[in-house]
Parts: C-alpha cells; structure tokens; sequence
C-alpha cells in the first residue's frame, strides 16, 4: 500500500506531546490563525463543507453541512458539544488524542465554534476518564493564558469559553440528544426530532454536536487545506448523488485476537484485511480469522470472507453491517464462539437500553433472554427466528424508537444468526437434543423468574 504519514497521531508518543509548547513547536494553532485572519465565519463553514469532512463519531454525517443548518443571524447564544463520552466497545481514539494531543482538538472546538459563531462549548466527558480529564483541563488553562480562548481570541471580535463536564458514563449519553438532557442535568433520555439540536439544542438553543476525532480533523483541515483532506479516502460515488465521499485520514481502534493491538492512524478506505495484517500483525497464535467487528458492536459483523471490505462509509454496509462506526475493528479467532458473543453483545445493550422506547426496552430483555436459556441448553431451533424477528422490528430503521441504540443492538443479533447460522443450530441441537424442535412457549429459566 501507498506510503502514509500519519497526522492526527503525529504528536502521539513525543514527550510532554500534551503541552501547548510542544503542539506549537510543531504547527499548533497555526490553522486557528489562518482562519481568524483570512476568513468569515460562513467562510469557514464552507471550507469545512467543501472538504467533505464526515463526522467520525459514528453515524459519518457531513461536519459542515451539519454546521450550515444553524439558523442564520440567530441572536445568539448558540452553543457547541463535544462527544467525548466514548462507550462504544472497542473504541479508544478519542482517548489517545485526548491524553496526547488535546491542543489538537481544542484549536478545532476554537475553528468551528468561530465557524457558528457559538460562544460556549461544552466538553462532555465520561467520568471514566480521569487522565484525558486532566489534561483537557490543563490545555483549556493554557490556552486561556495564552489568548487561544476568553475575549477577543488573538485579537478578533471572536470570545469563546470551553467547559468540560464529567458524565456518569451511559452509552446512551453518546446519542446527540442523550448527551444534552444529560449535560442540562436531567436524565439520558433522546428528544423525539424535530425541533433537531441546530434549532433547539442545550437550554433550547440552537447547538451543534460533534466528535472529538471530527475536531481534530477540522485542525488538519484548517492548517493543510481542502485539497489536502480530499486526496486522502475514498472520492464518492458519482452513480450515488447521496454519497459524499469518505475523505481523509481515519483512527482505526484494532482489538482482539490480533498480534499488535493499537490505533492505528490509515487513510479511510483500507480493508479489514489490510488493517489486522499490516497494522496489527495478523491473527495471534497462528490461528486463524472468524469474524470481526468493523467499527463497535453495533455495526455488527464480518464474516472472514468478507476481512477485505473497504473500512470507509459504505464499504461495510454493502456486505450486510450497519456501517462503519467509530471504526473500532474486534477481531475473533476461529476458536470464538459466535454464541458467546452474541450473549455478551446482548447482555451489553440490554444493560444500557434508557427504557425510554418499548421496542428497545423489551425487545433488548428478550433477546438477552432468550441466549440466556440457549447458553443454558434449554434453547429451540425457533428461538432463532423470534430472535431474527426482534432484530427487524426494532430500532430507527424501521422507524420504531426515538434514537439509534435499538439499531445498535439489533445488528449483532442479525449479522451473527444470519451470518453462522449453522454454528447457532449445532449448538442448540448438541445442548438440547430432546427439545431443540419444540415449538411452544418454555417456561422461563428460573433465574428469569425471580427465583433468585
């Protein structure tokens, strides 16, 4: 493959690579005064747009056309989240750039909050996170002392004042309107949309939602420019008018069963395959690959069949996944048992499902349930379908919760039934060998009905 120089972990690994001495020795807060001196706020908007920058918080929505929905000539206060809750499994990027390079992501909160014209960002962070805690902090105080934040930063009619704010660490706090009640000091539960956030966000004003990985590539794009960004990836479809591309760099978490664990930074579009064998070394032990999770468990799974799926923002759909998440790549030898982690993916979402919506709420109980009694070996052949059932009907979708954790929750189950059928039904058959054909409602395990 091509040779590529790493960016957005260009600092990583260099000593005191956290301090505002060392991020400026190296470029840092050069794009920030680029901008403020050679451009307007709806200039700056629309060279994020032009760069095509997707949000790598999960869902790769387009960063500037997010930023344009603002309502125009609002009279402030408008208002700038930064997700850095980070409670997909597998997922770690945000947390290097945090603890390493938090200069980095805060000149991009600086860039886009004089892009909306917000004059107050809120950093949300898990409280889990004591270390990248610390020193956010740290460089929030520097750049305070500095004239990168307060009034009139570096002397422009621009003032913005940072904030972070611990969370109790929810997954469900990862969703843009979680992340707001919670922040306003009510419980996680996602707003029905519309009004959506750019209308009426944080104390019901207009608000704009990002990532910490997307802040960070709004840095490189202000410091090296549109085309730069747009020479990295994958160019969109020109068949598709509703792809935008996967451009730029892109932090791949890889975990699992894999030689050399680690985030790795790779132009968006590398494979799976390229990913664990050029970064990560291969499959450990000398076994050999089963599956892999392509971006968090929600995104659901590859088979080792499909390990050569682009990593970008559509590869991983065209073979059956949600998509590509936060591109937290799990990888599974041959020896894992797909029911194991299907148990375990359950058990996960069932635990971090707010209750707010019905589907979700149920349907996350009886899937765990139901592998729960097949772990057991009380499990029936039909289970699978009533599994494969809950998996079609819940989630955004198919349009029946407020937000897309149901989604999350649902793929798993479909990409693993569907995907190792097989290994399901030996299972169930080899546990249950009188009751596997059974057809008629089970009495429930009696740690299920409360008898302990």
């Amino acid at each position: 493959m091509p040779q590529f120089e790493p960016v957005l972990l260009a600092n990583v690994g260099k000593p005191e690579s956290h301090t505002l001495k060392v991020y400026e020795s190296t470029g840092g807060y050069t794009g920030l005064k680029k901008v403020l001196k050679q451009m307007a706020p709806v200039q700056a908007i629309e060279m994020v747009k032009s760069s095509n920058l997707r949000g790598r918080g999960g869902a790769g929505f387009p960063t500037g056309l997010k930023w344009s929905f603002l309502p125009k000539d609002h009279p402030g206060p408008i208002y700038m989240c930064i997700n850095a809750d980070e409670s997909e499994p597998g997922t770690f990027n945000n947390r290097i750039l945090m603890e390493d390079d938090p200069h980095q992501v805060i000149e991009g909160i600086i860039v886009g909050c004089y892009a909306t014209k917000a004059t107050t960002a809120y950093l949300y962070i898990r409280v889990e996170y004591p270390r990248s805690y610390k020193r956010l902090q740290m460089a929030i105080d520097e750049c305070y002392a500095k004239g990168y934040l307060g009034k009139n930063i570096l002397g422009a009619d621009f003032s913005l004042d940072i904030f972070l704010h611990r969370g109790a660490a929810a997954y469900i706090c990862g969703e843009e309107t979680g992340l707001i009640e919670s922040l306003e000091g009510k419980r996680a539960w996602p707003r029905i949309k519309p009004p959506f956030p750019a209308v009426e966000g944080v104390f019901r004003k207009p608000t704009v939602v990002n990532n910490i990985e997307t802040m960070a590539c709004v840095t490189q794009i202000a410091r090296r420019g549109v085309d730069w960004f747009k020479s990295i990836g994958v160019p969109s479809d020109p068949n598709n008018p509703r792809d935008p591309g996967s451009y730029g760099p892109k932090l791949y978490c890889l975990s699992g069963h894999i030689n050399q664990p680690g985030c790795y930074e790779a132009p968006l579009g590398i494979t799976c395959r390229q990913l664990i064998e050029e970064y990560g070394g291969g499959v450990w032990k000398g076994r050999k690959g089963k599956a892999a999770i392509p971006g968090g468990i929600s995104m659901g799974l590859l088979t080792e069949a499909e390990f050569d799926t682009p990593l970008d923002f559509a590869g991983p759909g065209k073979v059956g996944c949600l998509g590509l998440g936060t591109a937290a790549v799990v990888v599974m030898d041959e020896t894992t048992s797909m029911i194991d982690f299907l148990h375990n993916s359950c058990r996960f979402f069932s635990h971090e499902s707010c209750g707010q919506c019905t589907p979700c709420r149920e349907g996350t109980h009886w899937s765990l349930s139901m592998l729960e009694r097949i772990k057991a070996g009380k499990g029936r052949l039909r289970d699978l379908d009533l599994l494969l059932e809950i998996g079609d009907t819940i989630g955004i979708i198919p349009g029946t919760t407020i937000c897309g954790l149901s989604d999350g929750a649902a793929w798993p189950i479909k990409n693993a039934i569907r995907k190792f059928r097989g290994e399901f039904e030996e299972y169930i058959k080899r546990t249950n060998p009188t009751g596997h054909l059974e057809t008629k409602a089970v009495p429930a395990l009696p740690i299920l009905a409360g008898a302990h």
